[in-house]
């Protein structure tokens, strides 16, 4: 399926692996020029060449923390136009409420809460301009079904899902088109490692705990990149004009309801 996006110019954060790199790999393979950002540089470089050679697309990285205000400059003077926004980043720490003070919570909301609300407020005026823009949030699956122990990550991730419902629905009119994406369980280094700290608490093989892992959800696995990615892309598609500040949940139906 051609999604119509060839040619297009595109910013992926926090891309050198995990979610991020599936959304990147979907949109080279769409012909998507990309921006890659991540911290650590030679580990981006070698998504950044194995995409580029596999897909034939431009691709450059910028090599800094996205968080902060200089890691924000620095990617958008190497992309100062993007046709498409990718935010994402990883979530704090979990915890108790009572094991978070200022300084935390300052952190957890500059970081997945103030941080893409300042590359949209960047990109948006060219975006509007340009008639035509793309924004997604990776967020988290606890923004529609709250984690205790991840209390910093449900308040600041919903912080960031108030600002889209509005600003989607002003800069719609323009062609630019802003929803979030919920992932919810996927087979990334960050499953792996909680399987990892399982087993060995449980005392039980790493394949046995990965078993009761893809035992709890209703497709009896774990997400991959690549499905989170065609989803990502599809929503950075010609296609996706009238699908307007929408949270689209990606964890295989653990989340029970009848409504989503």
């Amino acid at each position: 399926m051609d999604l119509g996006i060839k040619g297009k110019r595109a910013i992926v954060c926090a891309s050198s692996k995990g979610l991020g790199r599936g959304v990147a790999e979907k949109l080279a393979e769409a012909g998507v020029d990309l921006t890659l950002n991540a911290r650590t540089e030679e580990t981006l470089r070698e998504t950044a060449s194995e995409i580029a050679g596999k897909y034939g697309v431009r691709v450059q990285i910028v090599a800094e923390d996205v968080t902060t205000e200089a890691g924000r400059q620095a990617l958008l003077m190497a992309e100062p136009q993007p046709d498409i926004l990718i935010n994402n980043a990883g979530g704090p720490p979990a915890g108790f409420w009572s094991d978070w003070g200022e300084e935390e919570w300052l952190k957890a909301i500059n970081n997945n809460m103030l941080t893409p609300i300042l590359l949209m407020n960047a990109i948006l005026p060219g975006m509007i301009e340009r008639k035509w823009g793309r924004v997604v949030n990776i967020t988290s699956g606890s923004v529609k079904s709250p984690i205790a122990q991840l209390g910093l990550s449900n308040a600041a991730r919903s912080g960031l899902t108030g600002f889209v419902a509005g600003t989607a629905r002003q800069v719609a009119k323009h062609g630019v088109i802003i929803n979030n994406l919920l992932p919810g369980s996927h087979d990334t280094d960050r499953t792996k490692g909680f399987i990892e700290r399982t087993a060995t608490a449980k005392g039980i093989s790493i394949a046995e705990a990965r078993a009761e892992a893809h035992a709890e959800n209703p497709t009896g696995r774990y997400g991959t990149a690549e499905e989170f990615g065609a989803a990502a892309a599809f929503l950075c598609s010609q296609y996706s004009g009238f699908i307007v500040g929408q949270n689209l949940l990606l964890d295989g139906g653990a989340f029970n309801s009848t409504l989503g």
